[in-house]
C-alpha cells in the first residue's frame, strides 16, 4: 500500500509500506476513506520532535476489511470513525471517561493512518460505526470527529462552557475553530476568537464566534479583559501548546473560570506563585475523543453540524507533501488526503 514517511524535519514523502495484518485477536483492519494532516504534525515537521523514517497520521475513518477473533463490536463492511488513541474503553480510567490515558493505549500516531490501510489496535474499544454507510459529503466532518473535533469538544469541555459563558478561543487552527463550535453546541452566550487571519476569522464567525480579537499578548488579554468588563473570560480554550498561549489563556480567565487546554505542549512551563494567584481552574491533556464520539457521530449524522468545513485544501494522498507545506506556510488550516 501506499503511505506517507516523514525522514526528517521537511523531508515527507509517499512511499510503498507493508500493507497491515492482524496482529492480535483484539485487531481490526481498516480501508480507509480519507486521512489529513494534523497541526501536531507540523511539529516534527519543522524540526520540534525527532523523527526518522517515521509513518505519519493518527486521524482517520474507512471501511472495516478484517477483524481479529475477539473483536465483537464492529463488523467486516461497517463504516468506522475512531480516536487517535486506541484504547479498550474497559478499564477503570476509560470508564472514568479518560480514554486517551487507557492503561493499554496505543497512539495512533504509532501505526501510521495517512496511508491506504491501517491496523486498529483494541477496535472494539476504539472503533464506532456509523448508523449506514455516509453520504461523501459527511466523510470531512466524520474524519474531523476522529481529532479535532473531537479535541476542540473536550477543550470547551474542560473549560466549564456552558449557557451563560463568555468564552475565548486561544488558537485559530482547526482545533481552535472546532472549539467554537463546540462551544456554541454547548450553549456558550458569547464566544471570542483571537485570530488574525480573515479567512479562519470568517469560519470562526460561521461556527459561532460573536467577536474577533486580534492582538496578541498583554493587549490581547487586556482586549478580552476590556470585552468582560475587566473581569476576564469564565471560559478559555488554548489550543496551540506554547509558553504565550498557556499566558494568554490563564491570564484572559477571570478569577474561578476554567482553561481547558489542548495544544500539545511544547517547552511550557508554569509560574507556581501566578498560577497560585489566578485563583483559575486548569484541565485538559489528550483528548479523550473516544468519549464523546457516539455524541458527535449522531450530530454529523443529522446535519445538525457541519465540522468538515474546516479543511480548505484536499489533495490526493500522493501529494501529501504539498499539504504538508500549505500547512505549514499557512496556506492552509486543515489538508484532507484522498485515497486512490
Amino acid at each position: 500500500m501506499r503511505g506517507v514517511i516523514m525522514h526528517a524535519a521537511g523531508d515527507v514523502r509517499v512511499e510503498d509500506r507493508d500493507a497491515p495484518i492482524i496482529q492480535e485477536p483484539t485487531d481490526a483492519i481498516i480501508r480507509l476513506a480519507a486521512s489529513c494532516i494534523c497541526g501536531s504534525d507540523l511539529w516534527p515537521y519543522r524540526g520540534s520532535d525527532e523523527v526518522d523514517a517515521t509513518p505519519m497520521g493518527h486521524e482517520y475513518v474507512g471501511v472495516v476489511t478484517e477483524i481479529g477473533d475477539a473483536v465483537e463490536n464492529v463488523k467486516v463492511g461497517d463504516f468506522v470513525v475512531g480516536s487517535f488513541m486506541a484504547s479498550d474503553n474497559t478499564c477503570e480510567i476509560c470508564q472514568a471517561g479518560y480514554q486517551s490515558r487507557c492503561v493499554h493505549v496505543v497512539p495512533m500516531g504509532r501505526v501510521g493512518t495517512q496511508a491506504e490501510f491501517a491496523r486498529i489496535p483494541l477496535a472494539d474499544g476504539t472503533l464506532v460505526a456509523t448508523p449506514g454507510q455516509p453520504d461523501d459529503d459527511l466523510i470531512p466532518s466524520l474524519l474531523a470527529a476522529s481529532d479535532v473535533l473531537g479535541t476542540g469538544w473536550f477543550a470547551a469541555v474542560a473549560a466549564e462552557v456552558g449557557p451563560g459563558k463568555t468564552v475565548a478561543v486561544v488558537g485559530d487552527g482547526a482545533v481552535g475553530l472546532l472549539g467554537i463550535l463546540a462551544a456554541k453546541q454547548l450553549g456558550a452566550e458569547r464566544i471570542i476568537a483571537m485570530s488574525r487571519h480573515a479567512d479562519r476569522q470568517e469560519l470562526a464567525r460561521r461556527f459561532g464566534a460573536t467577536d474577533i480579537v486580534e492582538e496578541r499578548g498583554d493587549e490581547g488579554i487586556a482586549r478580552v479583559k476590556e470585552l468582560t468588563g475587566g473581569l476576564g473570560a469564565h471560559s478559555v480554550i488554548e489550543a496551540v501548546g506554547t509558553q504565550q498561549s498557556m499566558e494568554q489563556a490563564i491570564r484572559s480567565t477571570r478569577a474561578g473560570g476554567h482553561v481547558g487546554f489542548v495544544g500539545v505542549s511544547h517547552d511550557v512551563t508554569l509560574e507556581g506563585q501566578e498560577l497560585f494567584r489566578s485563583a483559575v481552574h486548569l484541565h485538559g491533556g489528550p483528548a479523550p475523543v473516544r468519549r464523546f464520539l457516539p455524541e458527535l457521530i449522531q450530530l454529523i449524522w443529522d446535519r445538525e453540524i457541519d465540522p468538515g468545513a474546516v479543511f480548505d485544501l484536499t489533495l490526493p494522498l500522493e501529494e501529501a507533501a504539498e499539504g504538508y507545506r500549505a500547512m505549514d506556510e499557512r496556506r492552509a488550516t486543515k489538508v484532507l488526503l484522498t485515497m486512490p
